[in-house]
Protein backbone atom coordinates (compact mmCIF):
# COMPACT_ATOMS: atom_id res chain seq x y z
CA UNK A 1 0.00 0.00 0.00
CA UNK A 2 1.73 3.19 -1.29
CA UNK A 3 0.18 5.40 1.64
CA UNK A 4 0.82 3.47 4.20
CA UNK A 5 3.31 5.83 6.07
CA UNK A 6 1.34 8.51 5.57
CA UNK A 7 -1.72 7.56 6.99
CA UNK A 8 0.46 5.66 9.81
CA UNK A 9 2.12 9.27 10.79
CA UNK A 10 -1.24 10.94 10.04
CA UNK A 11 -3.10 8.23 12.22
CA UNK A 12 -0.69 8.57 15.25
CA UNK A 13 -0.87 12.06 15.31
CA UNK A 14 -4.62 12.15 15.15
CA UNK A 15 -4.85 9.77 18.14
CA UNK A 16 -2.26 11.51 20.13
CA UNK A 17 -4.43 15.00 19.84
CA UNK A 18 -7.73 13.07 20.26
CA UNK A 19 -6.50 11.53 23.32
CA UNK A 20 -5.94 15.09 24.70
CA UNK A 21 -8.84 16.20 23.79
CA UNK A 22 -10.73 13.58 25.14
CA UNK A 23 -8.80 14.41 28.59
CA UNK A 24 -10.00 18.14 28.62
CA UNK A 25 -7.00 19.60 27.12
CA UNK A 26 -7.53 22.44 24.28
CA UNK A 27 -5.18 21.62 21.22
CA UNK A 28 -4.12 25.62 21.50
CA UNK A 29 -2.25 24.08 24.57
CA UNK A 30 -0.20 22.31 22.54
CA UNK A 31 1.13 25.75 20.09
CA UNK A 32 4.04 26.75 21.64
CA UNK A 33 6.63 28.77 19.35
CA UNK A 34 9.49 28.46 21.52
CA UNK A 35 8.92 24.41 22.11
CA UNK A 36 8.69 24.44 18.39
CA UNK A 37 11.75 26.72 17.43
CA UNK A 38 14.19 24.73 20.13
CA UNK A 39 12.83 21.40 18.25
CA UNK A 40 13.19 21.56 14.82
CA UNK A 41 16.50 23.90 15.21
CA UNK A 42 18.02 21.75 18.05
CA UNK A 43 17.31 18.83 16.35
CA UNK A 44 18.30 19.78 12.87
CA UNK A 45 21.49 21.00 14.01
CA UNK A 46 22.56 18.03 15.52
CA UNK A 47 21.83 15.49 12.86
CA UNK A 48 23.65 18.34 10.34
CA UNK A 49 26.80 17.67 12.80
CA UNK A 50 26.07 14.24 12.73
CA UNK A 51 25.18 13.03 9.08
CA UNK A 52 26.69 16.59 6.85
CA UNK A 53 25.21 18.66 4.14
CA UNK A 54 25.10 16.32 1.52
CA UNK A 55 23.04 13.80 3.25
CA UNK A 56 20.74 16.58 5.06
CA UNK A 57 20.11 17.62 1.15
CA UNK A 58 18.94 14.58 0.48
CA UNK A 59 15.81 14.25 3.00
CA UNK A 60 13.08 15.98 0.82
CA UNK A 61 13.64 13.29 -1.71
CA UNK A 62 13.69 10.60 0.61
CA UNK A 63 10.41 11.92 1.99
CA UNK A 64 9.25 11.62 -1.03
CA UNK A 65 10.27 8.11 -1.49
CA UNK A 66 8.90 7.15 1.85
CA UNK A 67 5.22 8.16 0.71
CA UNK A 68 5.05 7.74 -3.10
CA UNK A 69 7.37 4.51 -3.69
CA UNK A 70 5.47 1.77 -5.96
CA UNK A 71 5.15 -1.65 -4.50
CA UNK A 72 7.62 -3.83 -5.73
CA UNK A 73 6.67 -6.36 -8.63
CA UNK A 74 8.54 -10.03 -7.63
CA UNK A 75 6.18 -11.97 -9.51
CA UNK A 76 6.56 -9.62 -12.81
CA UNK A 77 10.49 -9.74 -12.62
CA UNK A 78 10.20 -13.82 -12.51
CA UNK A 79 8.45 -14.16 -15.55
CA UNK A 80 10.72 -11.85 -16.40
CA UNK A 81 13.27 -13.79 -16.06
CA UNK A 82 11.73 -17.46 -16.72
CA UNK A 83 10.90 -15.93 -20.73
CA UNK A 84 14.27 -15.09 -20.99
CA UNK A 85 15.61 -18.60 -19.51
CA UNK A 86 13.44 -20.04 -22.25
CA UNK A 87 14.42 -17.96 -24.98
CA UNK A 88 18.19 -18.25 -24.15
CA UNK A 89 17.32 -22.44 -23.93
CA UNK A 90 15.52 -22.33 -27.74
CA UNK A 91 17.55 -19.91 -29.48
CA UNK A 92 20.71 -19.10 -27.14
CA UNK A 93 22.57 -16.50 -25.32
CA UNK A 94 23.04 -14.02 -28.33
CA UNK A 95 19.16 -13.96 -29.09
CA UNK A 96 18.37 -12.23 -25.80
CA UNK A 97 21.01 -9.05 -27.29
CA UNK A 98 17.50 -7.71 -28.89
CA UNK A 99 15.50 -7.62 -25.57
CA UNK A 100 17.58 -6.14 -23.44
CA UNK A 101 16.86 -2.69 -24.74
CA UNK A 102 13.16 -3.41 -23.35
CA UNK A 103 14.14 -4.49 -20.19
CA UNK A 104 13.17 -1.22 -18.20
CA UNK A 105 15.69 -2.30 -14.35
CA UNK A 106 18.44 -1.14 -14.76
CA UNK A 107 20.08 -3.68 -12.80
CA UNK A 108 18.44 -6.68 -14.97
CA UNK A 109 19.35 -5.26 -17.63
CA UNK A 110 22.89 -4.73 -17.26
CA UNK A 111 23.36 -8.08 -16.15
CA UNK A 112 22.00 -9.51 -19.33
CA UNK A 113 23.91 -7.57 -21.21
CA UNK A 114 26.96 -8.94 -19.16
CA UNK A 115 25.99 -12.40 -20.33
CA UNK A 116 25.28 -11.76 -23.70
CA UNK A 117 28.72 -10.38 -23.70
CA UNK A 118 30.27 -13.60 -22.84
CA UNK A 119 31.49 -12.56 -19.05
CA UNK A 120 32.71 -15.24 -16.70
CA UNK A 121 29.85 -16.02 -14.60
CA UNK A 122 31.86 -15.79 -11.52
CA UNK A 123 32.32 -12.13 -12.72
CA UNK A 124 29.16 -11.73 -13.35
CA UNK A 125 28.14 -12.35 -9.90
CA UNK A 126 31.41 -10.02 -8.40
CA UNK A 127 30.13 -7.18 -10.27
CA UNK A 128 25.75 -7.65 -9.76
CA UNK A 129 26.73 -8.50 -5.89
CA UNK A 130 28.59 -5.17 -5.63
CA UNK A 131 25.76 -3.38 -7.30
CA UNK A 132 23.58 -4.65 -4.24
CA UNK A 133 26.11 -3.78 -1.70
CA UNK A 134 26.94 -0.21 -3.14
CA UNK A 135 22.59 0.56 -3.46
CA UNK A 136 22.66 -1.20 0.77
CA UNK A 137 25.08 0.69 1.83
CA UNK A 138 23.47 3.87 -0.07
CA UNK A 139 20.22 3.16 1.78
CA UNK A 140 21.78 3.16 4.81
CA UNK A 141 23.30 5.99 4.49
CA UNK A 142 19.56 7.68 3.40
CA UNK A 143 18.02 6.45 6.59
CA UNK A 144 20.65 8.11 9.09
CA UNK A 145 19.59 11.30 9.12
CA UNK A 146 15.91 9.99 10.62
CA UNK A 147 17.86 7.92 13.14
CA UNK A 148 19.65 10.31 14.06
CA UNK A 149 17.04 12.75 14.38
CA UNK A 150 14.56 10.47 16.42
CA UNK A 151 17.72 9.87 18.97
CA UNK A 152 18.20 14.26 19.11
CA UNK A 153 14.45 15.06 19.45
CA UNK A 154 13.35 13.72 22.87
CA UNK A 155 17.17 14.67 24.16
CA UNK A 156 16.52 18.13 22.94
CA UNK A 157 12.98 18.14 24.33
CA UNK A 158 14.03 17.12 27.94
CA UNK A 159 16.49 20.33 27.38
CA UNK A 160 13.61 22.38 26.54
CA UNK A 161 12.00 21.44 29.18
CA UNK A 162 14.74 21.76 32.40
CA UNK A 163 14.97 25.37 30.48
CA UNK A 164 11.35 25.78 31.12
CA UNK A 165 11.62 24.69 34.89
CA UNK A 166 14.54 26.94 35.25
CA UNK A 167 12.30 29.77 34.27
CA UNK A 168 9.70 28.65 36.38
CA UNK A 169 12.05 28.33 39.80
CA UNK A 170 12.82 32.19 39.02
CA UNK A 171 9.35 33.20 39.61
CA UNK A 172 8.05 31.37 42.80
CA UNK A 173 6.91 34.73 43.60
CA UNK A 174 3.79 33.90 41.50
CA UNK A 175 2.13 31.11 42.10
CA UNK A 176 -0.74 31.68 39.91
CA UNK A 177 1.50 31.56 37.12
CA UNK A 178 3.61 28.45 38.38
CA UNK A 179 0.82 25.85 36.19
CA UNK A 180 0.68 27.17 32.83
CA UNK A 181 4.53 27.60 33.22
CA UNK A 182 5.18 23.93 34.20
CA UNK A 183 2.56 22.74 31.41
CA UNK A 184 4.64 24.56 29.00
CA UNK A 185 7.90 23.80 30.05
CA UNK A 186 6.62 20.08 29.35
CA UNK A 187 5.56 21.10 25.80
CA UNK A 188 8.64 20.52 24.57
CA UNK A 189 9.36 17.14 26.14
CA UNK A 190 6.43 16.08 24.24
CA UNK A 191 7.68 17.29 20.98
CA UNK A 192 10.34 16.04 20.78
CA UNK A 193 9.36 12.15 22.02
CA UNK A 194 6.39 12.67 19.74
CA UNK A 195 8.69 13.62 16.55
CA UNK A 196 10.76 10.90 17.27
CA UNK A 197 8.49 8.10 17.68
CA UNK A 198 5.57 9.51 15.30
CA UNK A 199 7.80 10.79 12.16
CA UNK A 200 11.46 10.35 12.03
CA UNK A 201 12.12 6.69 13.55
CA UNK A 202 8.92 5.07 11.37
CA UNK A 203 10.08 7.03 8.41
CA UNK A 204 13.94 5.50 9.30
CA UNK A 205 12.05 2.04 9.70
CA UNK A 206 10.05 3.02 6.38
CA UNK A 207 13.43 3.45 4.23
CA UNK A 208 15.04 0.56 5.76
CA UNK A 209 12.50 -1.50 4.78
CA UNK A 210 11.91 -0.82 1.30
CA UNK A 211 16.21 -0.93 0.90
CA UNK A 212 15.64 -4.58 1.77
CA UNK A 213 13.11 -5.85 -0.09
CA UNK A 214 15.19 -4.13 -3.28
CA UNK A 215 18.31 -6.00 -2.06
CA UNK A 216 15.89 -9.24 -1.92
CA UNK A 217 14.25 -8.51 -5.32
CA UNK A 218 17.77 -8.04 -6.81
CA UNK A 219 19.64 -10.95 -5.32
CA UNK A 220 16.73 -12.55 -6.83
CA UNK A 221 17.56 -11.23 -10.17
CA UNK A 222 20.76 -11.87 -9.92
CA UNK A 223 19.96 -15.81 -9.13
CA UNK A 224 17.81 -15.79 -12.14
CA UNK A 225 20.83 -14.02 -14.58
CA UNK A 226 23.10 -17.02 -13.78
CA UNK A 227 20.58 -19.52 -14.21
CA UNK A 228 19.71 -18.11 -17.54
CA UNK A 229 23.74 -18.17 -18.05
CA UNK A 230 24.10 -21.75 -17.22
CA UNK A 231 21.36 -22.33 -19.60
CA UNK A 232 19.17 -24.28 -16.94
CA UNK A 233 15.56 -25.45 -17.63
CA UNK A 234 13.20 -22.65 -17.15
CA UNK A 235 10.93 -24.67 -15.49
CA UNK A 236 13.51 -25.40 -12.73
CA UNK A 237 14.58 -20.99 -12.85
CA UNK A 238 10.61 -20.80 -12.35
CA UNK A 239 10.56 -23.15 -8.80
CA UNK A 240 13.67 -21.44 -8.13
CA UNK A 241 12.60 -18.16 -7.93
CA UNK A 242 9.54 -18.56 -6.39
CA UNK A 243 11.41 -19.35 -3.38
CA UNK A 244 11.11 -15.73 -3.17
CA UNK A 245 7.85 -15.30 -3.47
CA UNK A 246 5.40 -14.99 -0.65
CA UNK A 247 2.95 -18.07 -0.55
CA UNK A 248 -0.29 -16.54 -1.87
CA UNK A 249 1.58 -15.04 -4.46
CA UNK A 250 2.97 -18.20 -5.23
CA UNK A 251 -0.76 -19.42 -5.36
CA UNK A 252 -1.79 -16.82 -7.74
CA UNK A 253 0.70 -17.86 -9.79
CA UNK A 254 -0.06 -21.35 -10.18
CA UNK A 255 -3.74 -20.87 -10.45
CA UNK A 256 -2.74 -18.54 -13.27
CA UNK A 257 -0.65 -21.20 -15.21
CA UNK A 258 -3.37 -23.73 -14.88
CA UNK A 259 -6.11 -21.00 -16.50
CA UNK A 260 -3.99 -20.73 -19.18
CA UNK A 261 -3.10 -24.29 -19.74
CA UNK A 262 -6.41 -25.22 -21.71
CA UNK A 263 -6.23 -22.15 -23.93
CA UNK A 264 -3.01 -23.06 -24.74
CA UNK A 265 -4.50 -26.38 -25.94
CA UNK A 266 -7.16 -25.33 -27.17
CA UNK A 267 -4.48 -23.14 -29.58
Amino acid sequence: MKPATAVGIGLGLFGILLSAMMEGTSPAAFINIPAVLLICAGTFGATLASVGMESMKKIPALYKRVFSTEPLDIPARVDLLVSLAEQARREGLLALDSRIGEIDDEFTRKGMQLVVDGTDPELVREILEAEIDGMSARHHAGAAPFEKAGGFAPTIGIIGTVMGLVHVLQNLAAPSELGPAISSAFIATLMGVGAANVIFLPVANRLKTISTEEVELRTMTLDGILSVQAGDNPRLVSDRLSSFLAPLERTAGEAQGEAAAPLEKAA
